[in-house]
Parts: C-alpha cells; sequence; structure tokens
C-alpha cells in the first residue's frame, strides 16, 4: 500500500496549487477520486467526495487542504524584477537564493529569490536578517516591458521549486507542498479503503482551499455538509532534528501520526480524543502527541458550523514545515490511513451520542 501513497505524494507535490489558485492540484484530486464518491465542490473551489456506508448518519468529515505557501506577483519594477506578496506563513531566513516558478497566462517561467548582496551592505546590515520586503524576484528580463511580453501579470501565482524525492533511506521522502499535499494523499488513499469495508455512517473526504490564508475552505465545505464529527488531517513539527527541545516539538518522524491537543485555533475535544486512542490501541496503530501554541488547522472552523461538531487534528509529522523543502516518512502516512480507516468504522450513532452526553 505504501507504493500507492508514494506515487499518489509524488503527483501532488509536484503539482501547484497556492491558496486562491488550486486548480492544478484540484484536478488530480478529482482525478484520483473519481469512481471512488459522489463529487462536488463549494463554490471556493474545495473538492468534497461524499460515500455512504450503511448509515446516513452520522455524517463524518475528514480534510485535508489543497494549497500550498507560495507568493503572487503584486508589481513589475520598470527594470523587470517582481515584487511579491507571500501566500501564507514564509520565515524570511529560508526564502533567499531560492529557486521559484511564476505561473503565467502564457506558461511557466523560472525565476530566483534576489537581494542586495552581502559584500555591498555596511556592517551593521550585515547581521540583520534580509526582509522580505527588501526582496524580489528575477526571472531573467531587462525591463517591466519585456516581463509583460514573456506573460507576467500582477496576481500570478508563484510557487516554491523542489521536485519530489526519496532518499537515502526510501521511507524518507523530500518535496514541497508537504504541507498539505500529505493530508490530500491521506483523505484520497481513506476513501478508497472505504471502497474494501464497510462503515456505519456517511464519509465525506474534503480537499478544501486556502487553509494558508485563513482557513476559508474549511469554513465554506463544512458548511456545506454540517458534519456530526469531523478531523483536519493536516502536517506538524517533526522534533527530532538538531537544536529543538521535547517540548518544542514532540513527535519525530516514523513513531505515527500525532494527535493535536491544542493548538490556536482549537482545543482538541476529549471524548473524541480519547476515542482515537481507544481504537489505536485496539488496532496496535502507534500515535504522538503534540500541541502547536501559534497556527491552525483546518479544525479551527470545521467544529463551529451549525450548532458545533466534536472535531480533532490528526498530524502528520514533517521536517522543515513552511520552506522549500520538506522531509516526511511514508509509515507516517500509512498509520495515519490506518488510522483513520479503523476510526470511521467504528464511528456508528452510539459511538456519537456517546462524545455529545
Amino acid at each position: 500500500m505504501s507504493e500507492n501513497l508514494v506515487s499518489l505524494l509524488k503527483d501532488l507535490t509536484d503539482a501547484s496549487g497556492v491558496p486562491g489558485q488550486e486548480g492544478e492540484v484540484r484536478s488530480i484530486v478529482e482525478g484520483r477520486l473519481a469512481g471512488l464518491a459522489e463529487l462536488s465542490r463549494d463554490r471556493l473551489g474545495s473538492v468534497i467526495a461524499r460515500k455512504e456506508g450503511s448509515a446516513q448518519a452520522p455524517k463524518v468529515m475528514f480534510a485535508g487542504h489543497l494549497d500550498e505557501i507560495g507568493f503572487m506577483v503584486t508589481m513589475i519594477t520598470d527594470t523587470g524584477f517582481l515584487k511579491f506578496q507571500p501566500l501564507g506563513g514564509w520565515w524570511d531566513q529560508v526564502m533567499l537564493a531560492q529557486r521559484v516558478i511564476v505561473k503565467t497566462r502564457k506558461g511557466d517561467l523560472m525565476g530566483v529569490v534576489g537581494s542586495k548582496p552581502p559584500h555591498i551592505l555596511q556592517p551593521e546590515e550585515r547581521k540583520k536578517v534580509v526582509e522580505k520586503r527588501d526582496m524580489f524576484i528575477d526571472i531573467g528580463v531587462a525591463s517591466k516591458e519585456e516581463a509583460e511580453a514573456a506573460g507576467v501579470r500582477p496576481g500570478d501565482a508563484i510557487v516554491p521549486v523542489c521536485e519530489f524525492q526519496p532518499l537515502a533511506n526510501p521511507k524518507y521522502l523530500m518535496a514541497k507542498a508537504l504541507d498539505n499535499r500529505v493530508g490530500c494523499a491521506v483523505v484520497i488513499e481513506i476513501l478508497r479503503r472505504l471502497n474494501e469495508v464497510e462503515h456505519p455512517n456517511t464519509a465525506f473526504g474534503v480537499a478544501t482551499v486556502q487553509e494558508e490564508v485563513g482557513l476559508r475552505g474549511a469554513q465554506t465545505s463544512a458548511q456545506t455538509i454540517l458534519p456530526d464529527v469531523a478531523f483536519a488531517i493536516d502536517t506538524g513539527i517533526a522534533g527530532d532534528t538538531p537544536g529543538i527541545k521535547p517540548e518544542e516539538a514532540q513527535s519525530k518522524l516514523g513513531n505515527g501520526p500525532a494527535i493535536l491537543l491544542y493548538d490556536a485555533s482549537l482545543v482538541s475535544h476529549t471524548k473524541l480524543r480519547h476515542f482515537v486512542l481507544d481504537v489505536a490501541e485496539r488496532a496496535g496503530i502507534p500515535v504522538q502527541f503534540d500541541s502547536i501554541p501559534g497556527g491552525g488547522t483546518d479544525a479551527g472552523r470545521m467544529h463551529l458550523v451549525g450548532s458545533g461538531a466534536p472535531t480533532l487534528s490528526i498530524a502528520v509529522p514533517v521536517r522543515y514545515i513552511h520552506s522549500h523543502a520538506g522531509i516526511v516518512h511514508v509509515d507516517d502516512l500509512e498509520n495515519t490511513v490506518r488510522l483513520m480507516v479503523e476510526v470511521i468504522q467504528n464511528l456508528d450513532a452510539g459511538a456519537l451520542s456517546a462524545l455529545l452526553e
């Protein structure tokens, strides 16, 4: 099964899809979901896959988001350099000298993030981190007119360059956009496996838009579904690299999905958390715990729709999150899929009633 997940993740991460411009990756998701479930979209463009089980209720929603962090062209200088707006959270230190692709109406253009070189900076300036506002993108033209002739317009998407690549241990996979094509891959694989087993509910696998700029697609898709129980399938911070203390990030690659106890958008639902942990223990699926004081996931919107829904965030650990290149462990994807399939198989009307007591 891991080979299928690896192939799926390659297709998803090599595709482009910044917030508000997710069409390329959405087409891949819909193609992979065809025949597995009844497909629809909300009006922002989130994909909703409805899979009927042996009962109409409860409605169980599980969602990964389509969009990746990237940029948008905001202006072209007279000399042909591009100024940009970040889409999602970028750390200034990881941006300089990185390659990017500008998605224009005439095709893709390669570029590089540039700034004033250190050789001509004053000593005090060299000690400071270059800020995004002082960066630009060089696509190799000499004027604004030449850039426009190549197809560039304000509003064009800009995406990082990092081709999918298995590493020395092939279970370690490097790619861009792991946040959150990982979640999309897991959602697709859950629905594929649900076609092979019984489940006492109606399952809704969702690929949301615009998570990185405010959890927007989660809100509109959840309002469309009005779930009884919801799960955000996202990525978390792997704390297994030099310099990270255990209390800063607990999860490690290869040790299973992390149950997020808390983030700035959601306090995890206690009974649902216990339910998931009991299922994992019975099935022998490894899980971890983590909490993130800042940021949030789609769960932050999903639990607020209608009269509310018990909601939990399940995070696949990723190294170097929110940068051009991340690293994930394929066993963590596999165990996240296994966990969610087991959870959905056990979420019947009686289980929902117990959650709401």
